[in-house]
């Protein structure tokens, strides 16, 4: 029997994201944000998740999409790394899927390679691709370099 696995899903940018659901403290709607001098691109600001102080991530900025369309106010997926809470600003919360190990594949080639260097790889369902997301790599990654 194959293992499977649960993920947190979120749509940025028309593309179907998952996180691993343990990974997961909290989904929240837009939270009002600090802005932080001199911050890399990517961190959009700080959030106050009572009275624990969050990075606010901006994944489109990090995957190298689009901006945010003018007006549509993200979402927040808020994660467990080992320095505290962080908050990755997303478009669309989706459910909690549940998929086979054996449906796990590798990148596509047709990620750029800022969004390839973030993504673990992806899962085939019956109507999408889900874009597994290596959340060490995506709050680490060294933001040098980054417009």
């Amino acid at each position: 029997m194959a293992e499977r696995q649960q993920f947190s899903t979120f749509l940025l940018d028309g593309l179907f994201f998952g996180v691993e659901v343990e990974k997961v403290q909290e989904v929240l709607r837009y939270q009002e944000m600090t802005r932080v001098p001199l911050a890399p691109p990517v961190v959009r600001g700080l959030i106050n998740l009572r009275g624990q102080i969050v990075t606010a991530l901006d994944l489109r900025r990090r995957l190298d999409l689009s901006e945010r369309p003018v007006g549509q106010l993200p979402m927040n997926v808020v994660i467990h790394t080992a320095d505290g809470g962080v908050s990755l600003l997303v478009d669309e919360i989706g459910d909690v899927v549940e998929v086979d190990e054996a449906t796990f594949e590798r990148p596509p080639d047709t990620l750029k390679s800022s969004a390839r260097a973030v993504i673990r790889g992806v899962h085939k369902l019956n109507d999408r691709l889900m874009h597994v997301l290596d959340i060490e790599k995506v709050v680490n990654q060294d933001p040098e370099g980054e417009r």
